[in-house]
């Protein structure tokens, strides 16, 4: 099952190159990977139909219990057939649907099909939920495409927004049903189902994210709206896959819930009601595939309501229904894209005549929608047939002659939207729109016939459909009358005699309507969204308006205010001792410490900005210190090489800025409330250490780590923590380091004045490099961007001198931090620092000159590296993330011993080179760029007048009049 999943993940990234390579051929290769899946599962499928089942899991962290488990069972077996053999179809059909960007639709939706498969698969609530969400983003990029328009857009958003929420709402009520079982696993919540007040709760917000995930009204808006999509997206999302999994979801936990008190009402009212209205609100749709939304919402809500009732009956009818489903309703749609492609138009007002010029095309759609409306001997009368017999005869449910109503007005319905998209379609006599349309190429029509036949075959071969489906209904108890045996002839029961009445109502009333019957407008959902959006959009603008006043000291003393009032009253609540903490343990300890309150108070009261970006310099240099006499030289080591960067980059900041700080006018009594607040958040950290450090009461994991040191092959402790013993979090770090540098490149390069803009000299490489066949006029090539009285003939010597050097020390930390202080991340601080060395004496072009690379490649480069480095041990067997000692003894150099983890180092190393060159190229202008260029020209007088004292200062003041525009 695994490798269902990493072949479905591999296929779909590698899909949009070999789409380069393989043109139209791309879908049949897309299209092995579900048909893989298909094969496979007929291969357990003996097995699992007699009780059997298949687990797999992968162990991540199992003290931690992540762990992700697979279950293949019964319902997971029809699942997946569905899932896969759909999937397969709509690939195929799109080789001749699909005229551009076809290797990244094929990508995206061959992700969709391995998130559909791990959902089907996961038994465990987070896993699930993982994969439900995974669901969510893939149909929210197939929805929107590219996003070049408006309405894909909005319908991508309310999709998104819906089933977000509801799943959000969803996992809320896994949290609750795990803990109330004990037990997070679905096969453990089944094998003892819990109860009590805490699983009704989960019970009601489970079933929320269901209804949301399976477009059950009032949360249906999203579904008909995302028809903007194209036809094989919505046969394959909104017919056959995602819409299934809230139904899936009720199909898997009702043999456990549905005996919880509020699972059977919520399921049968809103399904039942979501089955007439849906299937009512369908009779007015004029647009072929907005009919069949409704008509998919509708018989969504009977899914819902038959495998959410409890009865055996009604999961057999379910089970029947939901293959039938998938069956009939993916031809349909693919039956109307194929008429949309061939004559530009889905509606029914303008197609006629087009059953005499498409036959075959008209004739599996007429199969479709016949099993759709339940005619035998077709896979939908079984099913329709079933969930007659559980409603009318089903003594559990209660109250079952209004279920049955229900039920047989939704069926009705059914038959007449039915007939109405077959005489829409296909119907009447040749005109204008059939003459212009072409037939379609049989490739193209040959996915829709395997579907209707399916519900064909299916049909009149019921002891196969029967020993599919039945498996999963043996897990209720049989019904007053025994169990439920599918067949195509009962006799002449009731339940026959109510089917047939239902299809000739159904056909009667669709005669008698036609086009001439204006039907009441039901209440639009989709106007309340829009309203509801609208509101929460004037809600922010007000609330923005009247909290973000554009001031810094403001939201931090808001924030600041907020972290002392709530975890302050907490701990002021809860009075904990803070222990017995030993002050210092060198007597050079009090000493750097009033050096480093003195730096941090003379901060706040210095006028000039480099002074006090310096002081603040020299408190993280303290603290370096503090750290290096406690015996931690690493910890020391990268202090200083960060506080270095940050000097470095803050000063090329402040070359753009006044020379001395703006008080502004103060308020006095503003200036108490920012002490009384910054005071008290110091108190309260230090309070919380304290606490925090003497507060644990069991043994510390650290314990381990240094009798554990030696089996990493490493002796530096702290080098093996991060590559090794925490090497998980070293890799989300280092892709938050990532995705914040290019966060903070596209700030700087979109911002307001003074902006970088790319130019066409930029495009391809970080930095305008000189040529190797230009003469250099200049010791360094960039050194006319400097102005001549700020040149350094001395630094630009020393520093193409002591370049190499430099580089050479990072990597000489790189590969010592295995057995002494360094590492990738100091390595690379090192590297970067020689960048930035070389960026300030010779500007972008002598960088340039030094990186032929672009800095996405080294960054790309770094954490693909350290994420195979992590990923490589779990293909051999082993646990992500693990390291080997390897050891070799080459013919000269003799032995030679290292671990693997210094690869995962190396990835690390280059990621932080890497951003450092992103930032460098993003913010990099040209050093002699005069101020008067960016539009603050009257601020830079000010500021130079502050620089060499003979301004009055009144510069600053007019700015902040004038609207504060820094």
């Amino acid at each position: 099952m695994l490798f269902l999943l990493a072949a479905h993940a591999g296929f779909a990234l590698v899909l949009p190159w070999w789409q380069r390579r393989l043109g139209r051929a791309v879908w049949l290769v897309a299209a092995l990977v579900p048909l893989a899946a298909v094969v496979w599962a007929g291969t357990r499928a003996p097995r699992v139909l007699d009780g059997g089942e298949y687990r797999e899991s992968l162990s991540w962290a199992p003290s931690l219990g992540l762990t992700v488990e697979l279950r293949l069972d019964t319902l997971a077996l029809l699942m997946l057939w569905i899932v896969a053999g759909v999937g397969a179809l709509v690939l195929l059909y799109c080789r001749y649907y699909v005229e551009h960007d076809a290797g990244r639709l094929a990508a995206t939706l061959l992700a969709f099909a391995g998130a559909m498969t791990g959902l089907v698969l996961a038994d465990n609530l987070f896993v699930l939920y993982v994969f439900w969400e995974l669901t969510t983003v893939a149909s929210f990029l197939l929805i929107a495409e590219r996003g070049e328009a408006a309405e894909q857009r909005r319908a991508a958003r309310q999709a998104l927004l819906v089933t977000t929420g509801g799943g959000l709402v969803m996992l809320l009520g896994f949290i609750m049903l795990g803990q109330a079982a004990g037990t997070y696993s679905v096969a453990g919540i089944l094998a003892e189902p819990p109860r009590g007040t805490a699983v009704s709760v989960a019970v009601v917000l489970v079933l929320i994210g269901a209804f949301a995930k399976s477009a059950q009204m009032p949360l249906h808006g999203w579904l008909p709206a995302a028809m903007v999509a194209p036809t094989p997206v919505s046969a394959y999302l909104h017919a056959a896959a995602m819409v299934k999994a809230g139904v899936y979801l009720v199909a898997r936990l009702a043999p456990a819930l549905a005996d919880v008190p509020p699972w059977r009402p919520l399921v049968l009212v809103v399904g039942l009601v979501t089955l007439v209205l849906a299937a009512w609100r369908a009779l007015r749709a004029t647009d072929l595939k907005m009919l069949l939304a409704y008509g998919t919402v509708s018989e969504l809500g009977m899914l819902t309501a038959l495998l959410g009732a409890g009865t055996r009956t009604a999961a057999l009818a379910g089970t029947v229904m939901l293959l039938a489903h998938a069956a009939f309703k993916s031809a349909l749609f693919l039956s109307v894209g194929i008429l949309d492609h061939t004559t530009g138009t889905r509606d029914i007002r303008e197609l006629s005549g087009l059953g005499r010029r498409m036959p075959v095309l008209c004739a599996v759609a007429t199969v479709a929608v016949a099993s759709m409306a339940g005619l035998p001997p077709l896979l939908g009368y079984l099913g329709k047939e079933a969930a007659v017999e559980a409603f009318l005869h089903g003594t559990e449910l209660g109250g079952h002659l209004w279920l049955t109503a229900a039920l047989l007005l939704g069926s009705l319905l059914t038959v007449a939207y039915g007939a109405r998209f077959v005489q829409g379609a296909f119907g009447g006599p040749p005109g204008d729109v059939a003459a212009r349309a072409h037939r379609p190429a049989p490739g193209f029509v040959a996915p829709v016939a395997v579907l209707s036949a399916a519900t064909l075959v299916l049909g009149m071969w019921y002891a196969g459909t029967a020993a599919l489906t039945t498996p999963y209904a043996d897990a209720y108890p049989p019904g007053p009358h025994g169990p439920y045996e599918l067949s195509l002839w009962h006799g002449f029961t009731a339940v026959f005699g109510l089917s047939m009445l239902s299809i000739l109502l159904g056909v009667l009333l669709h005669l008698v309507r036609g086009d001439r019957w204006r039907l009441p407008r039901l209440p639009d959902v989709q106007r309340a969204f829009d309203r509801a959006v609208a509101a929460v959009d004037r809600l922010a603008v007000v609330l923005t308006g009247h909290t973000q006043v554009g001031s810094l000291p403001v939201y931090m003393t808001v924030l600041l205010t907020v972290m002392v009032a709530v975890p302050g009253a907490a701990l002021v609540a809860a009075a904990p001792s803070p222990g017995s903490p030993q002050w210092w343990w060198s007597p050079s300890e009090p000493f750097l410490a009033v050096v480093v309150l003195t730096a941090a108070a003379a901060v706040v009261v210095t006028r000039y900005r480099l002074t006090g970006v310096l002081l603040s310099g020299a408190v993280g240099y303290g603290v370096g210190v503090i750290f290096l006499v406690r015996g931690a030289p690493d910890l020391a080591l990268t202090q200083f090489l960060v506080e270095t960067m940050t000097l470095v980059v803050v000063v090329l900041v402040l070359r753009r800025m006044p020379a001395r700080f703006d008080p502004g006018r103060t308020l006095t009594r503003t200036r108490a409330v920012r002490v009384v607040a910054a005071g008290a958040i110091g108190v309260l950290v230090t309070c919380l250490s304290l606490v925090a450090s003497s507060a644990r009461t069991g043994p510390a994991i650290s314990a381990e780590y240094v009798p554990r040191t030696p089996e990493t092959g490493a002796h530096n402790i702290v080098n093996a923590i991060i590559v090794d013993f925490r090497a998980l979090d070293t890799l989300g770090e280092i892709s938050v380091i990532l995705v914040a540098a290019v966060g903070v490149a596209s700030l700087v390069r979109v911002g307001g004045p003074g902006a970088v803009r790319d130019t066409g000299d930029r495009v391809g490489r970080p930095f305008p490099t000189a040529h190797w066949d230009e003469p250099v006029e200049t010791w360094l090539p960039g050194a006319r961007e400097r102005p001549g009285g700020e040149r350094s003939v001395l630094l630009e010597v020393a520093t193409r001198l002591l370049f190499p050097s430099i580089l050479l020390l990072s990597v000489y930390l790189l590969f010592s931090g295995h057995y002494g202080p360094g590492g990738g991340f100091s390595g690379g601080l090192v590297a970067g620092q020689a960048f930035v060395l070389r960026y300030l004496v010779g500007g972008r072009a002598d960088l340039g000159a030094a990186v032929r690379v672009r800095a996405s490649v080294i960054v790309g480069s770094g954490l693909m590296l350290a994420t195979v480095v992590g990923l490589l041990p779990l293909a051999l067997g082993g646990v992500p993330l693990e390291s080997t000692v390897v050891t070799l003894h080459p013919p000269v150099l003799g032995t030679l011993e290292f671990a693997t983890s210094l690869f995962f180092d190396i990835g690390v190393y280059l990621l932080v080179v890497g951003v450092t060159l992103r930032l460098l190229s993003a913010v990099g202008v040209s050093l002699d760029t005069p101020r008067a260029e960016t539009d603050d020209d009257d601020d830079d007088d000010d500021a130079d007048d502050d620089r060499t004292g003979e301004g009055d200062g009144t510069g600053n003041r007019d700015r902040h009049k004038e609207g504060g525009r820094r």
